[in-house]
């Protein structure tokens, strides 16, 4: 540590810092643009420029290194002068078009001009103009005459994204930021470019126009989509979610948040959206009272009871329904007498886990990673933000070693991939377990083969440090997959690795610690799927699209004498025959389980829209009219309470009840079907009701595979 004079204090920072760090440190603003604490420093826009005692002109701040007993004065008549020399230039060529900016009210440029602009100009030449980009559906770049070249963007998708999409060409006052060969901007993260771009250059294409900041009003919330938990502000206008936006929590999701995070909120204003209770009469459907409906569900689950036997009813549940729901729909099936109740809607195997599977570290730890073997995983697509922080790892010289059964894009550097077929995966990874076992001088548990390519991954994962095994969803829905977990924690125990799976849903983690899970008796998923169930409960599930057995999975519900559809949306028409609207997460309370299993609650953000009811008091009512004790729970909270029985509380789920291990024999036969893993804008009903989602390159791509 060195010691600084900055503004008359005493400043002690590491050794290499930058002066910028320094005032961070001590709580003193300098006014900046291309500053950002994520992304290196480009000292492209002056503004941050400071008087350093001895330094013969000022100097910026954000890359000047401290040294040992500097004077820094950020306040002095020098400094300023400067700094309103450089806000000076900035505006010359800066459009007088703040009225109808979307950055109007949040801007940087617009909140320092206040005081270092000047109350009028110098220059009176023309100003310059940028033409405007087409650079796909989520980003706008119509006013790209207000870049003030700070590389914000340019440096994100470099260092963050790990894909350089936009760049800078030409020099003085040609330069422009763009992409080349007029391609679009098709990062799974591009959203954060609108973020942190300090003018209103880059802005929200779904957004634009749609109303002024100063009218938004900002609710906390957290993300219902993959199990990264991200942390989310979103804005309300007349009780309509109008824009979502990062809200930093550096231990989960810092300052960033995926496209899919920020753009589904369309959904919740569609066409789509169920807003009363709807029953199938004679092939037609009609609207009734929420009363009607809940007492046509009961006395048909009753009578159903009656003549086939309770596990016959059924529930599917989707893992991006919150704790309280999936507490609530197991607590209703087990009271109602019935079994049969199952979240694990794409896998192929239904062995029970030891414990409650889970990502075997934390979060934040991805980033310091040193060795990193990945199976049946496309990291950067089915899990952005994880992505992101291997990739931070990257940069500080982390192997990452990957299996998978095609090959992908990651946008960091591999150490190794291994494009297998999903069938042998357990084959590949006895075969690391074989070349572990070689070279630490140990019986592997199983017979394998090592491979130059099993050597080479068994030798990378025995040095380092920081190791982890990170399982994906196809991993988790294949049809081997407790054998593919049992070698993969033989391998992590003989290197000192973490193995954790990387979780599909947002409570993926949350549905197993509920148990929302069949017992003995009860029907598995994949059974109730298949034609089962006399009468099936779906929660937030569209079976078609949510299940391993895609739309096959029709057929087996339209055995049903009944199927009750629990939805936002106008889903499962065809074979339902009572629809009950429920709310999404931004018109209930409740609570997610990341990947960590770290718990975070969250409240509605806007009233439900129409008849729709929170998903937990339908269940609880529902509950009331079949006569199940013990359900009179008055809000989420409560529900929450009663959870401590199954180790949930209100922060995290008991770390001891967290386990990634299963018991039974490893068995290396080929599986016989691949593992069902959804797209990255095809995961749950939000985002695939969200227009601009669906015109990205990666759901296009999808498109066209499936026409």
């Amino acid at each position: 540590m060195i010691e600084i004079e900055l503004d008359g204090k005493k400043v002690e920072i590491a050794e290499g810092s930058m002066v910028m760090h320094a005032a961070d440190k001590a709580g003193t603003y300098i006014p900046h643009f291309c500053y950002h604490k994520k992304l290196s420093i480009a000292a492209n826009c002056r503004m941050c420029l400071v008087d350093v005692e001895k330094m013969p002109k000022p100097m910026p701040a954000c890359a000047t290194p401290v040294t040992n007993g500097m004077i820094v004065r950020t306040k002095s008549d020098k400094a300023i002068k400067a700094q309103k020399s450089v806000m000076e230039f900035l505006l010359i060529n800066h459009p007088l078009d703040c009225p109808i900016c979307d950055q109007g009210g949040e801007c940087q440029l617009q909140d320092l001009a206040v005081g270092y602009g000047g109350s009028s100009s110098r220059y009176e030449e023309e100003k310059r103009v940028v033409f405007h980009k087409d650079v796909g559906p989520l980003i706008s770049m119509e006013e790209m005459s207000r870049c003030i070249h700070c590389t914000r963007c340019v440096r994100f998708g470099q260092e963050v994204a790990g894909v350089m999409e936009l760049g800078m060409s030409h020099r003085g006052e040609h330069a422009e930021i763009e992409t080349f060969i007029g391609q679009s901007v098709d990062s799974e993260l591009s959203g954060n470019m609108i973020d942190i771009c300090p003018v209103g250059a880059l802005t929200s294409k779904p957004f634009r126009y749609s109303a002024r900041t100063w009218e938004l009003s900002r609710r906390k919330s957290v993300s219902p989509h993959d199990s990264t938990g991200a942390n989310l502000i979103v804005q309300v206008k007349n009780n309509q979610v109008m824009r979502v936006v990062p809200l930093e929590n550096e231990a989960v999701n810092e300052c960033w948040i995926a496209d899919r995070d920020r753009f589904s909120y369309e959904a919740l204003n569609g066409a789509d959206r169920l807003t009363s209770p709807m029953i199938k009469q004679g092939g037609e459907w009609k609207a009734v009272d929420w009363q009607t409906a809940l007492e046509y569900v009961a006395n048909g689950m009753k009578q159903i009871k009656a003549n086939h036997g309770a596990n016959t009813v059924g529930a599917l549940v989707s893992p991006h329904s919150t704790l309280e729901e999936l507490f609530l729909a197991k607590s209703l099936m087990n009271g109602f007498g019935s079994d049969s109740v199952d979240f694990r809607l794409r896998h192929a195997e239904f062995a029970r886990p030891n414990g409650v599977p889970y990502l075997g570290t934390s979060i934040s730890a991805l980033s310091t990673l040193q060795r990193v073997l990945v199976v049946g995983a496309n990291l950067r697509k089915d899990h952005p933000l994880f992505a992101q922080r291997i990739r931070q790892a990257c940069k500080a010289g982390a192997r990452v070693h990957a299996i998978a059964d095609s090959v992908q894009d990651w946008a960091m550097p591999l150490a190794s991939m291994q494009v297998i077929e999903s069938a042998v995966w357990a084959q590949a990874l006895a075969d690391i377990a074989t070349a572990v076992g070689e070279q630490a001088g140990v019986q592997a548990p199983v017979s394998g083969t090592a491979t130059d390519a099993a050597r080479a991954v068994a030798a990378s994962l025995l040095g380092g440090e920081r190791k982890a095994i990170l399982l994906g969803n196809a991993v988790a829905h294949h049809a081997k997959s407790s054998s593919l977990a049992t070698i993969a924690n033989w391998i992590g125990a003989q290197t000192g690795a973490t193995v954790g799976f990387l979780t599909e849903a947002a409570n993926t983690v949350g549905a197993y610690a509920v148990g929302a899970l069949p017992a003995a008796d009860g029907f598995s998923a994949g059974q109730m799927l298949t034609g089962a169930l006399k009468a099936a409960i779906l929660l937030n599930v569209e079976p078609e699209f949510d299940s391993a057995t895609g739309a096959a999975a029709k057929q087996g519900l339209m055995g049903a004498e009944m199927v009750v559809t629990l939805s936002p949306f106008k889903s499962n028409m065809s074979f339902s025959d009572v629809l009950l609207p429920i709310a999404p997460f931004t018109e209930t309370s409740g609570s997610f389980a990341n990947a960590e299993g770290r718990v975070q609650s969250f409240h509605a953000v806007v009233k439900p829209l129409g008849e729709t009811r929170p998903a937990w008091k339908v269940l609880r009512v529902l509950a009331n009219l079949l006569d199940v004790p013990g359900m009179s729970f008055e809000s989420t909270q409560d529900v929450l309470s009663a959870m401590a029985t199954t180790g949930i509380d209100s922060k995290a789920v008991a770390s001891d009840r967290l386990n990634n291990t299963f018991n039974g024999s490893i068995d290396l036969t080929p599986a016989e079907v691949r593992p069902a893993v959804a797209s990255i804008y095809q995961l749950d009903g939000m985002v695939r009701r969200s227009g601009s989602l669906q015109l990205t390159a990666d759901a296009r791509a999808v498109q066209e595979v499936a026409a």
